[in-house]
Order: structure tokens, then C-alpha cells, then sequence
């Protein structure tokens, strides 16, 4: 017998939609908890400012990596 993939076996795109939302917003919120730890190690030394360029460039990155790392996982080693 065949097996069949979730897309296969029909009218579940709003299940697929609804996964890769929550893959999403889990990202997001882990790179916001990433980018205010490295805010305050940085504004921990010497008194330096966190400007908001960096802290868009640093969550951005992070969310690039939170990517890699999701990709990797849910595209299979």
C-alpha cells in the first residue's frame, strides 16, 4: 500500500498554513529573547548604547539563523 503525504490526502492547507504560522511566530519570539540578551551584554560594557539599526540587523540574523536551523531540522538531516 502507498502512503500518503498530509498534502496528499486533501483539503489540509489550512493545517500546513497553520504549522509553518507557528514555526513562524516561534522564530520570531526566540530571535526577540536572543536579541535582548546580546542588547544587554553589550550595553553592559562601558556604558555603550544598543542603537536600533543594530538591534533590527541582530534580530534579523537571528531569525536567519532560527531558519537555517528549522530548515535543516524539518527538511531532514
Amino acid at each position: 500500500m502507498k502512503t500518503l503525504t498530509l498534502l496528499e490526502v486533501g483539503n489540509l492547507g489550512g493545517l500546513v498554513a497553520m504549522i509553518i504560522s507557528i514555526m513562524i511566530i516561534v522564530a520570531l519570539v526566540i530571535s526577540l529573547f536572543i536579541t535582548f540578551f546580546v542588547k544587554s551584554i553589550y550595553e553592559s560594557k562601558d556604558g555603550r548604547k544598543f542603537s536600533k539599526s543594530q538591534f533590527w540587523q541582530t534580530m534579523l540574523i537571528s531569525l536567519l539563523i532560527c531558519g537555517l536551523i528549522s530548515g535543516f531540522v524539518c527538511g531532514g538531516m
